[in-house]
């Protein structure tokens, strides 16, 4: 099976998508992006009338009423104990680690049908096959780990998890001011420290009120509102490219587990209106006139604010070592890579003796040069003539 979104030796029941050929569950294929059956390999495509559609954006005013509920079909949820991940499954399937920290801790209930159904979707569009090998040649290339690490990580499944994104799009009208500062030179005269008379050029700085507007229009800036992946690896994970997204079918989940979401709506808006406020002041800076300024200040006037509850496709191999989670990531759509790993405090510590003793032998062989050249005999210098002393001259009588 080419997706494998599900742990190994887990059982699915109560198929919502059957093969029409043997009965079986259809799992959605990111190798074919077309459903397909495990067993007998029928495929079925995702109704074209789906693909062709676009992508819904809600007013963020109406966004709590309007939102659709639920996932459109039974699921079942995971709840993570330890990093407090809620990942929804099919019913029936039977798991017993996290795909996000592989702890043990899980707990199954049931899923509450009052979540703001997802918008859209990125189907997976590179398969496990490839997401594994990415993670080997990954580790292959990581310096200063532990020498286990590759042969434990290896034993760790990678799975594909929708993970739960917000994208906003928003006009925003700003208006600035500041002291914009136009240098200038002046020349002076100054006494060196031999007591001459010198001259030089010495830059100044010219002050004046400065203001301005502007408007921009912001398109699909994504908040993962996931609690199982840490930031610091999401914010880098930036490559979605959102103009792909599909209309949300749960045919695209058949197969695959899709995180609940942890950040709500309110929160993520607040978060992506402060990416578009630190935006926002980085180019009124770049407006504000002159060769330098100071005190700026920046307001901004949010309008047309829509949104998208939207499901995006993440490979997660997720390894404990030494009880601490690691995890690694994969882009499923771009096959982008980020990822944590362990240092070895041995190789480290090996690495700065092996330096120290590097430079030490650098300087022992500079010492022994400078000390051969300076002890070798002088270049030695022939001897003046001597000259035969000349009798005084005895003067005539």
């Amino acid at each position: 099976m080419s997706n494998a979104g599900y742990e190994q030796g887990g059982e699915t029941s109560g198929s919502a998508f059957p093969c029409n050929n043997c009965g079986a569950q259809l799992h959605y294929d990111a190798g074919v992006q077309a459903l397909k059956c495990p067993y007998c390999g029928q495929q079925q495509p995702v109704p074209a009338s789906v693909l062709a559609a676009g992508s819904r954006e809600i007013p963020i005013e109406e966004g709590m009423r309007l939102a659709a509920r639920g996932y459109g079909a039974p699921v079942t949820q995971i709840g993570c104990r330890e990093c407090g991940a809620v990942v929804n499954v099919v019913p029936g399937e039977q798991t017993a680690t996290c795909p996000f920290c592989r702890s043990h801790q899980v707990l199954a209930r049931e899923a509450p049908g009052t979540a703001i159904r997802p918008e859209s979707v990125l189907p997976f569009r590179v398969d496990k096959g490839a997401a594994g090998q990415r993670f080997e040649d990954w580790l292959g290339s990581l310096w200063f780990r532990p020498n286990d690490l590759r042969k434990m990580a290896k034993l760790q499944d990678i799975a594909g998890v929708y993970v739960p994104f917000w994208t906003f799009d928003a006009r925003v009208d700003s208006s600035w001011t500041a002291d914009a500062g136009y240098h200038y030179y002046v020349t002076e005269t100054y006494t060196d420290q031999q007591g001459n008379r010198q001259t030089r050029q010495v830059q100044h700085t010219r002050w004046e009120p400065a203001s301005g507007r502007r408007a921009d229009h912001f398109d699909d800036v994504i908040v993962c509102a996931s609690k199982g992946l840490p930031p610091d690896l999401t914010d880098r994970l930036q490559t979605f490219n959102t103009r792909e997204l599909a209309p949300y079918r749960p045919e695209y989940l058949a197969g695959w587990r899709a995180e609940a979401y942890a950040i709500d709506l309110p929160a993520a808006w607040h978060k992506g209106q402060g990416h578009m406020d630190a935006v926002q002041r980085s180019r009124c800076s770049s407006d504000v006139p002159g060769d330098t300024h100071r005190n700026l200040s920046v307001n901004n006037s949010f309008s047309h604010v829509t949104f998208k509850h939207v499901l995006l496709p993440i490979w997660i191999a997720a390894y404990r070592y030494r009880d601490e989670p690691y995890q690694f990531l994969v882009n499923g759509q771009t096959g982008e890579i980020v990822g944590k790993a362990p240092y070895s405090f041995w190789k480290i510590f090996f690495f700065v003796l092996f330096l120290v003793a590097v430079v030490g032998a650098i300087v022992l062989v500079t010492q022994r040069s400078k000390r051969g050249s300076s002890s070798s005999p002088d270049e030695v210098t022939p001897a003046a003539q001597e000259v035969p002393a000349r009798a005084p001259s005895r003067g005539r009588r």
